[in-house]
């Protein structure tokens, strides 16, 4: 009786860990553009059990016009907070790694993304369509 309750217990503990990675595996974000700025990468939507259960994403902001002295950036939204910015650098290619929270919460539902050239103070930036991903834990 004792292995068989072992038994169920290990498969239970197995199974709820391969929920657990097929949830919080890298997907592809699609790409994003606008004029002077590109960025690829990935991203995943960690477990409460998981880095504060946040939105991680990671990749490469790539400045596509060296020459037009503006600086690229990735906006990054959780929860309803404000937008979050995480600058590049002006004519060069820079890998990024981040995560996103919300500390009220044991793990994110709702992020947004998107990449934007910055224009300055004088001129609105420009940037590309907004991405949305939702994630709703089971039970």
């Amino acid at each position: 009786m004792k292995r068989v309750l072992v038994g169920f217990v290990t498969a239970g503990v197995f199974l709820a860990g391969a929920g657990t990675a097929v949830a919080s595996s890298w997907r592809n974000l699609p790409a994003q553009s606008t004029t002077g700025v590109a960025f690829t990468g990935q991203y995943r939507v960690n477990p409460p059990e998981r880095n504060h259960g946040s939105f991680e994403w990671k990749g490469q902001l790539q400045d596509t016009d060296p020459g037009d002295g503006h600086n690229g950036y990735v906006e990054v939204k959780v929860e309803g907070h404000g937008w979050i910015r995480y600058y590049g650098k002006q004519r060069k290619s820079v890998f990024m790694h981040h995560s996103n929270w919300d500390g009220a919460e044991r793990y994110i539902e709702d992020a947004r993304f998107h990449v934007c050239r910055d224009k300055g103070a004088l001129r609105p930036d420009n940037c590309a369509s907004e991405l949305r991903f939702s994630y709703k834990l089971n039970g």
